[in-house]
């Protein structure tokens, strides 16, 4: 091969350099077409996005978005990864969860690229007498077994250091978590809890089982219960700081304290949040381990897992691109650990097949996509550093608002934390019935004939703490009385969809207001005459034009034929006879649900 000499040759030596002002200015040309008159030094935020937490996502991001040195991987402050190596050595831990004794499912998995075990001990999950039922024929040496047993930590812990005892596994082989989590349990059951029983169990796994950690510091709860990304952090980081307290109380080092934690938290759709999520996790609590004395002691083990928050009920087929992109991000931000939540999770037990799509999720990723051959994917990026450094922040001011209340425990206690959340998962419902988030298959493009999946009932997790919340609560609530108005009556609710003029003038509103009723569970009828169609209310579809020359013409004729409701897809105008307006942006729930009440629907 002949190498040519450089010759300092540059393809765009001819043109000179573009500035951050001239795009500014082709921006606001842009948008003054579209009808928007924005000033050049405000365009760009024009097109900005706000996200929870105050933060906002930039349509450009250059050299001048300045954000702290990263550092290398594996130092403090452990921004690009707590080892050296990343995923290099041959990817993330492929972790599954099981919450049934089913040893023949746990094989199953292990057999086909899981690496590792999560098991729901206890009420919700596999008794603990069953624990070594539930790992007949596992290679204990060979699989770490994280436990999330809950109240019963402490026998599900004993009994699994009496398996390795059983089995002749060496207490330095054994790896995993014991799963401890009191603050978290406290969150999910409003139960006060007793440190003493965990730090003793910590103190064991630090004198005699180097592999185990003892704690579990899960975020899970607060990202359930409907918590932005900011929060979920704030508060992980508020219980680690709690726990690291009361184990150097206990006699540990802040060393041996900082190497008994492991990290959980939600990975979702919304990739970029979630690669600067575990980024920002990694930067908090090596600022915290500096501030201990300890600052090498502050890399993070993470377990990501792909968010329940996500997952629907309808359509849950759609669930597999979520989780997929969900792991992408989890492995491109670093986690050590991946759960990929089975599809069908939202319904009950998954069966064989969910179980296989999930673990190959990772397997795609590591060994097709090669993903856990570059460390750090995301570092050098101007927007995910900066993205990550103002998550930081905002998480940081949550946590010490936490602080000043006393602590995690006090704020669980006294209200704080379930306040903070709720307080964003209304703003976020609020944003989801308008469909401003769309979920594909639920609020956009749902199919009312689809076949339901059914799975046995899966256990029931605990509760009496802070709330569980879904993204699709509010649209299952309306599908739900649509079934039972289909199984009671044979016949969902109707609406007729009155489209004037040509298609070329109705398809895109006809469209809308079809996706917009079925998200309710209402059938769109098309075809023929109103008084054809079993229908007793009507929505007309077209376009501004011919709105003016027909809707309220028509919308009489519709309450001749015995319309008691009259609906016009489009923005609010002058229309005697129309009733409601559907358009973009409107509380798709509340028209949905006053329907329905119209309708008898119960």
């Amino acid at each position: 091969m002949t190498v040519l000499p450089d010759e300092g040759l540059s393809l765009a030596a001819e043109f000179p350099d573009a500035t951050l002002e001239q795009w500014q200015h082709l921006v606001a040309g842009v948008l003054h077409k579209s009808g928007k008159e924005v000033p050049v030094a405000e365009a760009e935020d024009a097109l900005s996005t706000a996200l929870e937490d105050g933060l906002r996502t930039r349509p450009l991001y250059t050299a001048r978005d300045h954000a702290p040195d990263p550092g290398l991987p594996g130092f403090a402050p452990f921004v690009r990864g707590g080892r050296p190596e990343g995923n290099t050595a041959g990817g993330w831990d492929v972790r599954q969860q099981h919450t049934v004794a089913d040893s023949g499912a746990v094989l199953g998995d292990l057999e086909n690229g899981v690496t590792s075990l999560w098991l729901g001990v206890g009420d919700a999950g596999i008794p603990v007498a069953a624990l070594d039922r539930a790992l007949e024929g596992v290679y204990l040496d060979l699989a770490p077994v994280v436990l999330d047993a809950g109240a019963e930590t402490g026998p599900a812990a004993r009994r699994l250091l009496a398996l390795y005892e059983e089995r002749g596994v060496a207490a330095d082989a054994a790896r995993g978590n014991l799963g401890a989590d009191p603050l978290g349990h406290q969150a999910r059951t409003g139960q006060p809890y007793d440190f003493a029983p965990v730090a003793e169990l910590a103190r064991l796994c630090a004198d005699r089982y180097p592999g185990l950690r003892a704690l579990t510091v899960d975020a899970l709860p607060y990202h359930e219960a409907g918590g932005s990304a900011a929060q979920e952090l704030g508060c992980s980081l508020a219980t680690a700081v709690a726990c690291l307290r009361e184990l150097t109380a206990a006699g540990l080092s802040v060393e041996q304290a900082c190497a008994q934690l492991e990290f959980r938290y939600a990975a979702t759709a919304d990739q970029f949040l979630t690669v600067a999520k575990l980024r920002a996790a990694r930067r908090l609590f090596a600022r915290v381990a500096e501030a201990c004395g300890a600052p090498q002691a502050g890399a993070q083990l993470q377990h990501a897992v792909t968010s329940p928050v996500m997952m629907t009920r309808r359509d849950p087929w759609v669930n597999m691109l979520r989780t997929t992109v969900a792991t992408l991000a989890a492995g491109v931000g670093g986690a050590d650990a991946v759960t990929v939540l089975p599809f069908d999770q939202a319904l009950g037990l998954p069966d064989a097949f969910a179980r296989r799509i999930a673990r190959n999720t990772s397997t795609i990723l590591i060994e097709e996509s090669h993903l856990g051959r570059v460390i750090d994917p995301a570092g050098g990026s101007w927007y995910v550093e900066r993205l990550t450094d103002e998550l930081a922040h905002a998480a940081w001011e949550f946590f010490q608002e936490i602080e000043r209340a006393g602590g995690q425990g006090a704020a669980l206690r006294s209200g704080l934390v379930r306040d903070r959340l709720a307080g964003t998962w209304s703003a976020r419902s609020a944003r989801l019935a308008k469909r401003r988030e769309p979920v594909t298959g639920v609020s956009e493009f749902p199919h009312l004939d689809e076949k339901p999946v059914v799975r046995a009932p899966a256990p029931v997790p605990p509760s009496g703490g802070l709330p569980r919340v879904r993204r699709d609560e509010a649209y299952e609530a309306l599908r739900a009385r649509s079934d039972a108005h289909l199984a009671a009556t044979g016949a969902r609710p109707r609406v007729y969809l009155a489209a004037l003029g040509p298609a070329a003038a109705h398809t895109a509103r006809l469209t809308f207001a079809a996706n917009l009723f079925q998200a309710g569970g209402i059938e769109p009828v098309t075809q023929g005459t109103f008084e054809e169609s079993g229908a007793r209310e009507a929505c007309l579809c077209s376009s501004d034009p011919l709105y003016q020359e027909q809707a309220e013409t028509t919308a009489q004729e519709l309450r001749a034929a015995g319309a008691e409701q009259v609906f016009l897809a489009g923005r609010p105008g002058p229309y005697a006879g129309v009733d409601t307006y559907v358009f973009a942006g409107c509380d798709a729930v509340a028209v949905l649900s006053a329907t329905l009440d119209r309708m008898g629907v119960s």
